[in-house]
């Protein structure tokens, strides 16, 4: 996969996935990209190393790690997530993220409002 890379503008996702509307998030080292369906969100991420999600809320989430790790604090629970783990985080939980490596990430979110498109 490594040698795609260049051609894949330095993320784990081919141009079908890119293709995609991208994901409207101001945080700096994230870029996503949406999937929509009529009740619920599918987002393609790529997170570069040491990129920060502050504590916050929302819909429920469903995630798989493709590559990389994430630290990730859910509730009162901290755990770190590696390649082929999935977490899920219920609905209104606080969570907040860490990522001490570059990680691709693919999460359902269980609302079609979690995330806008970048115009």
């Amino acid at each position: 996969m490594i040698a795609f890379l260049k051609d894949w503008e330095n993320t784990a996702y081919p141009e079908m996935i890119r293709d995609l509307p991208e994901v409207d998030i101001n945080v700096k080292g994230i870029r996503g990209w949406l999937m929509q369906a009529e009740e619920k969100q599918v987002a393609f991420f790529d997170i570069q190393a040491g990129a920060e999600v502050p504590p916050h809320s929302h819909c429920a989430q469903f995630g798989f790690v493709l590559e990389g790790a994430t630290v990730m604090q859910i509730g009162a629970e901290t755990k770190t997530f590696r390649k082929g783990d999935w977490y899920y985080i219920p609905d209104g939980v606080v969570h907040s993220a860490s990522f001490p490596k570059h990680l691709n990430a693919i999460d359902i979110f269980d609302s079609p409002n979690r995330y806008r498109v970048r115009k």
